[in-house]
This record gives structure tokens, C-alpha cells and sequence, in this order.
């Protein structure tokens, strides 16, 4: 059976984020060129692109675009069939292919985005397979084992258990001795022993522990669940929000999907901020309008433009609407976000390998009114709380 984080999450979701960890790129600013809502309506080989330009490897965005064996597993992976027979079929074609390579691009064991991003697609297919048919596919699965073992996924899949041929030495067999009235002595193989390998001495004392010993560290590996689950409860307050004026807004030079923000919170200079608006929103209707901003997230290039922020904002259920959240007019550019009885200082800059902001944000929305909340606390201004028009909606 699948890890759970399988099930909640798309292909593209999966394929995005498996990506994302391989090439070590933050997925925060991922989600930021390309808003979540428009994910599944996103190409498969423009959300690897985006990846691929922002990382720091030799597998840029240009690499991507030239070389067709990696724009044909993409295509692989984008287009993997759900219908049961179809599917076989293509893990069939998969499995050929696989006959004489240990990975599918590149030479010996390392493991390639191409490989990351195939696994990801057929995952759920290969580890739904009955035994019979897993049968069919010796080299697939000898594949998705070494991927499996060799890629850096965390915990997103479950391990798939892939039998392997057992080799069995040939061993002389020898008879030892221990001799129990005297400890000192050496128990020594009355065959094979070579002359010149130390002897080894056992003592009676030692051939056994007490269980007793070991029962105090198994009591400390032990973590009880709603421990684990409550360190995994971020606040809101590690969060810097504040209360933000668009100068100025344009469109990303080289991403249709963006737009690029001048956001005014009351510091010497303003910021730069790269949002994924442009579908939902127009430069003319963002310029000199009220947002809140989330300031401490680690600035970074999207599609080679700075971004020192994020624009958080609403959206329904389908992703059909989005906008960003409203602070009350009267509120004051620069002034803090404050949420009723939760105090707290805000990190200097979220660490995105702790995953802050994804824990965070699962807990922002907005309720029947459009007031938008932290579990159900408000986002409140000197002037009032934040608002949207869409309720119940989500905010990222």
C-alpha cells in the first residue's frame, strides 16, 4: 500500500514534488510561479522547466529543452495511462526498455530528474500490481528498487518490497568449543583457523546480556504519537505579515503566468515580489492596492527575478478564483499582522528545508464572512481584520 502523502496528492503534485527534492529546489517558490490552482492545468514539461531553471545543477532549463531523451520521459510520465490495460501495456514497453540499464539516462547507478520523474508518475500504478503481475516485470521492479533506495524521496513513498536472488557461499563448516569452567581460556575452530588470525576469547560473562539492560533504551526510542503530532503544529506567529501597498505591478519578462510586484511595507526600499497573478489578476488592478505580505520567507529567483515576499491569497475550492487577501482601508502600510491570544516572535527568514510555511498555511483560511483566520483567529489590523470576497476559502 501507498504512504498516505500518495494518496492526498495528484500526479503532477507527486511528480512536482519528488522533483523539487531531487534537484534541491524550494518548493515554496515553485508554488509561487505556478499557483497551486493551476498545477493540474499546467503542462507536465513547463512545471519541470520551472524546476529545472531554478536549480543550481547542470540540468538547467536549456538542458531540459534540447535534449529529447529527457523531453521523451516526460512526455512518459505525463501522459501514463489510469485504464488498467493500458497501463500494463505501457509498464511492459518500460520494462524493455529497462532490460539492459540500470537507470534511464546516464551512464552506471546515478540517479537521473528523468528517472525521478517516471518513478513518481507510476508509482501508485506499480505498487498496486497483484503478484502475478509483478511477475512480468523483473527488470521494472529491480528499477524501481534501486530508485527507491538511491533517490531522495523522505517519506513520500512507501518502500514497494522487490525480492531479490539470494547468493549463498560456499562455508567449511567448523565445530567450536567453549569451554565454561575456566573464562580465561580461548575458544579456538578445530578447522580452517589460519595461524596467523589472533585468537578470540569469549567469556562465559559475556555470551549473554541481561534483558533487563535493554529494555530502558527501547523505552527511550519510543515517541508517543500526539507528541509527534503536536511538534509538527507550527504557529502563525513564526510568520512575519504585514500590511503592504503595490507601487507598482508588471508582467514577468519570460513566464506568461506571472506578474511581478513594488510593494511599499514601510521600509527604506520596497520589495520585489513575484506572484502567480497573472491569470487572475491585471497589473492596472494590483497598482496602489492594499495586501498582506509574508516577509521573512528566503528571498529568491523566479524564472531569474527576484522575489523578496509572498502575496498571500484566497481561493475557492477549484482554483478558479483567486485573489489577494484585502487589509481594511485605514490600515497602516508596514504595520504588523497580530492574531488574538497568540504571541510570539517571528522567524528572521523561514528555513525551507523545515517546511515552516507548508505546515503554517493548511491552517489559514477564510470563514462564512471572508474574514480571513488562522484556525478561525482573525488577521486583525490597527484598522480591522483582513478580508476576502470569497469564503471559506483557502489562503496560500
Amino acid at each position: 500500500m501507498a504512504a498516505d502523502k500518495t494518496g492526498t496528492l495528484s500526479r503532477k503534485q507527486l511528480i512536482l514534488t519528488s522533483l523539487c527534492r531531487h534537484l534541491n529546489v524550494n518548493y515554496e517558490l515553485v508554488l509561487r510561479s505556478v499557483y497551486p490552482g493551476s498545477i493540474e492545468e499546467t503542462d507536465i514539461k513547463d512545471l519541470c522547466l520551472t524546476v529545472a531553471n531554478m536549480s543550481d545543477t547542470s540540468a538547467n532549463g536549456s538542458a531540459w529543452s534540447d535534449n529529447e531523451e529527457v523531453a521523451k520521459w516526460i512526455a512518459f510520465a505525463g501522459g501514463f495511462p489510469a485504464n488498467s490495460e493500458a497501463c500494463l501495456g505501457a509498464l511492459e514497453k518500460l520494462n524493455e526498455n529497462l532490460a539492459t540499464k540500470s537507470v534511464l539516462l546516464g551512464n552506471g547507478l546515478k540517479v537521473s530528474a528523468a528517472d525521478v520523474v517516471v518513478f513518481s508518475a507510476i508509482y501508485s500504478s506499480v505498487v498496486g500490481l497483484s503478484t502475478m503481475d509483478a511477475l512480468k516485470f523483473p527488470h521494472l521492479l529491480r528499477w524501481m528498487d534501486h530508485i527507491q533506495n538511491k533517490a531522495n524521496f523522505g517519506d513520500m513513498f512507501e518502500k514497494i518490497p522487490v525480492e531479490k536472488p539470494s547468493f549463498v557461499p560456499h562455508v567449511t563448516k567448523t565445530i567450536v568449543k567453549v569451554e565454561e569452567d575456566n573464562p580465561k581460556k580461548n575458544v579456538q575452530s578445530t578447522k580452517t583457523a589460519p595461524k596467523s588470525e589472533p585468537e578470540t576469547t569469549v567469556k562465559k560473562s559475556e555470551t549473554a546480556k541481561p534483558k533487563a539492560d535493554a529494555e530502558p533504551n527501547e523505552e527511550k526510542k519510543k515517541v508517543p504519537e500526539a507528541e509527534a503530532a503536536a511538534k509538527d503544529e507550527l504557529s502563525v506567529s513564526l510568520l512575519n505579515i504585514r500590511v503592504g501597498l503595490i507601487r507598482k505591478a508588471w508582467k514577468h519578462p519570460s513566464a506568461d503566468s506571472l506578474l511581478v510586484e513594488e510593494i511599499d511595507i514601510g521600509e527604506a526600499k520596497a520589495r520585489q515580489v513575484v506572484s502567480g497573478l497573472a491569470k487572475y489578476c491585471s497589473p492596472d488592478s494590483l497598482t496602489n492596492r492594499l495586501v498582506v505580505l509574508v516577509t521573512n520567507v528566503k528571498p529568491g529567483k523566479l524564472r531569474d527575478v527576484l522575489s523578496e515576499g509572498l502575496v498571500l491569497c484566497a481561493s475557492n475550492e477549484d482554483h478558479s478564483v483567486v485573489e489577494p487577501l484585502l487589509p481594511p482601508e485605514g490600515a497602516q502600510i508596514g504595520e504588523q499582522i497580530s492574531f488574538s491570544g497568540i504571541d510570539g516572535k517571528p522567524e528572521d527568514v523561514l528555513n525551507p528545508k523545515k517546511k515552516q510555511l507548508e505546515k503554517i498555511t493548511p491552517n489559514l483560511y477564510t470563514d462564512e464572512k471572508g474574514v480571513a483566520t488562522f484556525k478561525g483567529i482573525p488577521f486583525m489590523t490597527s484598522a480591522g481584520p483582513c478580508t476576502s470576497s470569497i469564503p471559506k476559502a483557502s489562503i496560500k
